[in-house]
């Protein structure tokens, strides 16, 4: 059988830690930040832990990882 190919919007966008967990980027630090506080900014600047209900979805784009 052949391998199976890895998704290459989602390797950029996701990294699996050593527990197994992936880490993402917060959205909505791209544009329009005049607006935003700072500790929004700072808040958006962190990464955090991809939700239960997509971790599925990320696991079958990411399948050597």
């Amino acid at each position: 059988m052949p391998k199976m190919k890895t998704h290459s919007g989602a390797k950029k966008r996701f990294k699996k830690t050593a527990s197994g967990k992936y880490m993402r980027k917060k959205a909505g630090k791209a544009h329009i930040l005049t607006k935003k506080t700072s500790r929004k900014k700072r808040k958006l600047g962190k990464v955090t832990e991809v939700n239960d209900t997509q971790k599925d979805n990320v696991e079958q784009m990411l399948p050597y990882s």
